[in-house]
């Protein structure tokens, strides 16, 4: 492993293989690009975010909902750190919560802040690498360093690494400091929200790595026909309402966006997703295109990042590093669902 000055050491962790002695996972998964996170039927099993503390806006917790106080730290490539960024811009949290994009490209030393197109150096710490955030918090930490991170700038730790826990805050202890008060989880649908919201993540939003990550046939088709089958009934939800949940998109909207957004340009050939694109679907594809063209949204969207993570970073799915020059995608077409 190298070393970069100002870098905490890394404890003799193998990126590829935290929680585990070193390479032990790797010999019982040596196809696995995370093999911590493989079992040993060949099915990928996503690490739990670690870092819960919860921001409020009554006082109950010791993180009060202030303006300027949090820094969001995300890449635009990751689906989980793009739904925090959807949200922070739709909210329109810009001046109360500040925001810092990391490099694509990850390599064995984690997320690095490095300049470039549309990310660069840190501007609150000054790390060179997001591990350093997850250091300072614990000095232990073992796991992937994962996005998005919500950093406090009083206690200097992270508060929250789950996108779930961020966009809620987002959604309910910020919303007196947003700017655009629009409400995407109502109280009176939570239930359904947070029922669907497990239902997509499970089949849909960790059913893409759950193929992609397999590292044997009948774990990667397990994940692959449960993603289809689920695909094909949310697509039949959607012939009879314009949204999830109705006319206006909420939470569950945008939790889903951020796999479609990615689907026909990465999942359907680097992850083997490939029985449908989102573009053959009737009622997904004016869906998602519906979504994109919602004020504000389509500057979150940056397929040069995507495109450049998912096939430059997973070397043991794409070792030669070759990013395609395609799909042709036309999302600003007429989406046609105005009618529902």
């Amino acid at each position: 492993m190298r070393d970069t000055p100002g870098v905490p050491p890394l404890r003799n962790v193998d990126w590829k293989c935290a929680h585990k002695t070193k390479h032990e996972s790797c010999r019982m998964n040596p196809q696995a690009q995370f093999p911590a996170e493989a079992s040993h039927d060949g099915s990928f099993v996503r690490q739990q975010d670690v870092f819960r503390d919860w921001i409020s806006s009554d006082g109950r917790t010791d993180y009060p909902a202030v303006a300027g106080r949090y820094h969001l730290y995300v890449s635009y490539a990751c689906p989980w750190a793009h739904r925090t960024i959807i949200v922070r811009t739709l909210l329109g949290l810009e001046d109360a919560i500040g925001m810092s994009v990391v490099d694509p490209i990850r390599d064995d030393r984690g997320w690095a802040f490095r300049d470039g197109p549309g990310h660069g150096r840190d501007p609150i710490n000054g790390f060179s690498f997001l591990s350093e955030a997850y250091f300072a918090t614990d000095p232990a930490y073992a796991a992937r360093v994962t996005v998005p991170v919500l950093w406090d700038t009083v206690t200097k730790r992270i508060v929250n690494n789950s996108d779930d826990d961020i966009m809620r805050m987002f959604e309910t202890e910020f919303i007196g400091l947003a700017r655009r008060k629009l409400d995407l989880c109502p109280l009176d649908l939570r239930g359904a929200i947070d029922e669907l919201n497990h239902l997509i993540f499970e089949t849909v939003n960790d059913g893409v790595y759950r193929a992609g990550f397999a590292t044997r046939q009948a774990a990667y088709e397990r994940a692959a026909r449960t993603l289809f089958v689920n695909l094909d009934a949310l697509d039949e939800r959607l012939a009879g309402q314009r949204y999830l949940f109705g006319k206006s998109p909420l939470e569950t909207d945008w939790r889903l966006f951020v796999t479609l957004i990615r689907f026909d340009a990465v999942y359907v050939g680097h992850f083997k997703c490939n029985l449908r694109r989102i573009v053959d679907y009737p009622n997904l594809s004016g869906y998602l295109r519906d979504l994109y063209q919602i004020e504000g949204v389509a500057k979150t969207v940056n397929f040069d990042h995507i495109k450049r993570h998912y096939y430059i970073t997973h070397d043991d799915i794409n070792p030669t590093g070759i990013v395609p020059i395609g799909p042709l995608l036309d999302l600003d077409a007429p989406h046609g669902r105005e009618r529902l």
